[in-house]
């Protein structure tokens, strides 16, 4: 079956610009968009009400994903679009999207807590329970922002891509997430920024005076691991330019920092199949509220 860049939309200025991304993201990969409206039903009693009428429903489940889809047919030509409306709880109803799709694009608010499909429990349900790869965007999110500023600083989409930017765990560096970042990178024909965080053992942090040839060491040794991990997928992809970044301190904290300047972040999230729970690392909630880039987290064993 033909996969999609699947997109959820829900009219709010998150979703909207999460479909010009997932667009834009269709166009790189060469594959069809589609934009999913979810549309939870109301009890009967209320569906016959007059402001709920048959115009009213046909309206929500209709005109909004058609004139969706045909807007950005226009806007973004060559890009197979295709609008649809589904009902049902609208987590269960995007998670359930998400497995035929390449990855599902939903709306965030960004810095100041995750919203629009991540209000109350339905995006992270979503995030929490595709085994697919899902892209969180900003509200203000444009094109230009993905790209170096143009020789007088002024933004520009037609400057090459920033970097892409892959948070690594060396203690579980899995192929899934880390093949994800380097096709990333190769489609936007740019370099994949590796950043890793790291602590010392409590015993040595507690309990010992200082000593810099014992950090030096640690810090080799992370470094070592990095490059280790990162090794046969440099020849995979000769073609991606690779920075290694380690360091000490919160991983959350450095891959934040580096979202500064990314095009996109990609994050982890291990896969657990248990129906309770967020099912959301630490890390990578962490980067969902804080980054300033779209957040590809992609889903592990």
């Amino acid at each position: 079956m033909l996969r999609t860049v699947t997109v959820g939309l829900d009219g709010s200025r998150e979703s909207r610009a999460a479909v010009e991304w997932a667009a834009r993201e269709a166009k790189l990969r060469g594959l069809p968009l589609r934009i999913v409206h979810v549309w939870q039903p109301v009890p009967e009693p209320m569906a016959q009400a007059p402001l709920l009428g048959a115009e009213t429903q046909a309206h929500w489940t209709e005109r909004i994903p058609r004139e969706a889809a045909a807007g950005v047919g226009l806007r973004h030509p060559g890009v197979e679009v295709t609008g649809e409306q589904l009902s049902g709880p609208a987590g269960d109803v995007l998670a359930e999207a998400a497995n035929s799709a390449e990855l599902l694009v939903l709306g965030s608010r960004g810095l100041s807590g995750i919203g629009g499909f991540m209000i109350g429990s339905v995006g992270l349900s979503a995030v929490a329970h595709t085994e697919r790869p899902v892209v969180l965007v900003r509200a203000l999110e444009g094109a230009a922002d993905e790209h170096e500023p143009d020789p007088a600083g002024i933004p520009s989409a037609a400057t090459p891509f920033r970097p892409v930017v892959l948070g690594l765990d060396t203690d579980h560096p899995d192929e899934t997430l880390i093949g994800f970042a380097f096709e990333a990178a190769r489609l936007r024909d740019t370099s994949l920024r590796v950043v890793h965080g790291w602590n010392p053992p409590p015993y040595h942090a507690y309990g010992r005076p200082a000593d810099p040839a014992r950090h030096e060491a640690l810090s080799l040794s992370a470094a070592g691991a990095l490059s280790e991990a990162l090794r046969p997928w440099r020849h995979k992809f000769p073609d991606v330019g690779v920075v290694e970044v380690s360091r000490r301190g919160s991983a959350a904290v450095h891959v934040v920092d580096a979202a500064r300047a990314a095009s996109l972040v990609v994050v982890g999230r291990r896969i657990r199949r248990s129906p309770f729970g967020a099912h959301i690392g630490h890390v990578t909630h962490a980067v969902l509220h804080h980054s300033t880039a779209p957040v590809a987290v992609v889903p592990h064993d």
